[in-house]
């Protein structure tokens, strides 16, 4: 059967540079695809008894002969597990005619120990909230191994464009039984945007020789970006709750109004994140949890006060944070509370304010786009320019009342 793999055998002697005149250890090298690896054959020669150029001993004695005759059986052993991983057609990797050669049941590597993988080594890398993205989606690709495909894994190997649409289009039919809603595009193209990140690991890794998304077009629909108007975002500022729990996600969410930061970044936040600026005033420092992104923003008044508000605040002071810490859940409960208390109709989160941020404060008020993104932790201009309408809407107000200026002349 023709391959386009490469593949070599090679056998060699390694001697500890501080023991020259002792007997070396002889290794066979294997080579595929570019990549190679060494297995110890466990048995020894004296140096001068070694032909490098034919990979064996050298003379005639009995211990020679038989070595050779070892030699000989591993080089037909490693071609023999090279050749089945062939024919099976299987993933030809070093590793895996190494596993083989070895005894090694458990070396063929599928998708299920591709998501193990994965979740052991990202899990102190990712954010908690990312790593339950993983999670969920290697539950949607068990069900579906399960439910479609009547298996409980699958060999990478096996892993192709067909599976990909196969497992789109089950994600686009699944009903959920509780009380989650059934998924919509976006959601389908984010759990398989991790699938292609754990593959596109196994392929880094040899495990997988041709990546199956290769010709997969991943395709998001364009969100709408909800904001609070000035309108709004004074409405908020002027009610006053007597519900401490109220005020203080109040307090919180406008913090974020006029900083930009994330719920966890604002919850980490801590006396040593505020600095004097280059200009002599306030800033916040600190970094994005979600992409260690640096980010520097000048405080306004209005985010000023509500630091000074908290200053000796026990439940703060008791966290060592600038803040009272309460959970995302909640906060995002208590705005809807907050919300309706307001008269807003929208469904506010506290992502909100990081848009409310973007658009309202700061975009509707002239700042460029790239302040803008830099104040955000965006690693791309690309990221921030979902909030450009705003600057649309910026200009089509400013030429209205230039055409104002204009008739009154």
């Amino acid at each position: 059967m023709r391959s386009s793999n490469t593949f070599g055998i090679q056998f060699v002697i390694r001697l500890s540079k501080l023991q020259k005149t002792e007997p070396a250890t002889v290794f066979a090298r294997i080579s595929v695809n570019g990549r190679r690896c060494e297995i110890s054959l466990k048995k020894k020669i004296n140096p001068q008894n070694w032909d490098d150029v034919k990979g064996k001993a050298r003379g005639t004695k009995d211990e020679i002969r038989k070595l050779n005759e070892h030699i000989e059986r591993v080089r037909t052993l490693i071609a023999d597990g090279y050749h089945a991983l062939v024919q099976q057609k299987k993933v030809v990797t070093v590793d895996a005619v190494k596993a083989l050669f070895l005894g090694d049941d458990e070396n063929e590597m599928t998708l299920i120990k591709l998501g193990e993988y994965h979740n052991s080594e990202m899990k102190d890398k990712l954010a908690d909230g990312t790593m339950k993205n993983y999670y969920t989606t290697q539950k949607y690709i068990a069900k579906f191994l399960k439910e479609k495909l009547h298996r409980n894994d699958i060999s990478l190997a096996e892993l192709n464009y067909k599976f990909i649409i196969d497992f789109e289009t089950y994600l686009s039919k699944h009903q959920p039984k509780d009380h989650q809603k059934p998924l919509h595009n976006n959601g389908i193209m984010k759990h398989l945007e991790r699938l292609c990140k754990m593959v596109n690991m196994a392929v880094t890794m040899d495990w997988l020789n041709k990546d199956p998304f290769a010709k997969f077009k991943q395709h998001f629909d364009k969100v709408e970006r909800f904001y609070l108007t000035k309108e709004e975002l004074a409405a908020i500022e002027k009610k006053k709750f007597s519900i401490e729990r109220l005020q203080t996600v109040k307090d919180l969410f406008l913090f974020s109004c006029y900083t930009g930061l994330a719920y966890i970044d604002t919850m980490n936040l801590t006396t040593e994140n505020i600095i004097k600026g280059i200009d002599g005033n306030d800033w916040l420092i600190t970094s994005r949890q979600k992409t260690a992104t640096d980010v520097r923003v000048p405080l306004l008044p209005q985010a000023e006060a509500l630091i000074k508000k908290y200053k000796n605040h026990p439940k703060a002071s008791n966290h060592g944070t600038l803040f009272p810490v309460i959970s995302n859940q909640k906060t995002n409960s208590y705005l809807k509370e907050i919300a309706d208390l307001c008269n807003i109709n929208k469904a506010i989160t506290f992502h909100i304010a990081r848009h409310t941020f973007a658009t309202t404060v700061t975009l509707s008020n002239g700042v460029p786009i790239e302040s803008v993104s830099k104040m955000l932790g965006h690693t791309t201009i690309r990221s921030t320019q979902v909030y450009a309408k705003v600057v649309e809407q910026k200009l089509s107000e400013d030429m209205l009342n230039l055409r104002k200026r204009m008739a009154n002349q």
